[in-house]
């Protein structure tokens, strides 16, 4: 049975590289925001169930990310009804990747709410990915369309990084260069796989 391991981070932490680390050095990972894409792009299974609850946010093209936005950013309570239209969906599809690569040594779950969801409970580990507050702020606010107000409702969706640090089992920094980012997760990785007995 594989060891299972959350990965999550704040925005602009760079999860997404390592997560790409790990996925080139052969580890399945499973994308809980590609997922919600899928879910939502063209044909997905969620666009009926959204279409329901917030008329006039879908289409061919799938889910209008604008006008859903513009709805839960006026009722911020409305985002608990999306969740839970999307939330059983991504379980899913997790149940899924873990059926399917569950003779593997180790498996991550690239999460990005995975605390603020109580996702961590059934895992063997967390690792969490941190970098400096100004440059997480800098890669953010680099973003195609990011603004300086988004950037703060975002955050305050998201648990801070000094509490995602003290609840990690390991934490991997990506403040510094790409190659020692990259160190780290070899050497991580090679923990991991010993624990793994693999």
């Amino acid at each position: 049975m594989a060891k299972v391991y959350g990965l999550t981070g704040s925005i602009g932490m760079g999860k997404s590289a390592v997560a790409a680390m790990f996925v080139k050095a052969g580890v399945p990972v499973f994308d809980a925001d590609a997922e919600v894409h899928r879910l939502q792009g063209p044909g997905g299974h969620a666009l009926p169930a959204i279409e329901a609850a917030f008329p006039g946010t879908t289409g061919p093209l799938g889910l209008d990310r604008a006008k859903l936005g513009a709805i839960v950013f006026a009722h911020p309570h409305r985002r608990k009804e999306l969740e839970a239209i999307i939330h059983p969906m991504v379980q899913e599809g997790r149940r899924r990747f873990l059926r399917l690569y569950r003779s593997r040594p180790l498996v991550i779950l690239d999460i990005p709410l995975l605390f603020e969801t109580h996702g961590e409970r059934r895992l063997d580990g967390v690792i969490v990915v941190t970098a400096p507050a100004w440059k997480q702020r800098r890669r953010v606010l680099a973003r195609p369309g990011m603004t300086q107000g988004k950037f703060r409702s975002i955050l305050r969706l998201q648990a801070p990084d000094a509490l995602k640090r003290r609840r990690a089992d390991h934490i991997i920094d990506t403040g510094t260069s790409f190659h020692r980012t990259r160190g780290q997760v070899r050497a991580l990785l090679a923990c991991l796989r010993g624990k793994a007995g693999r």
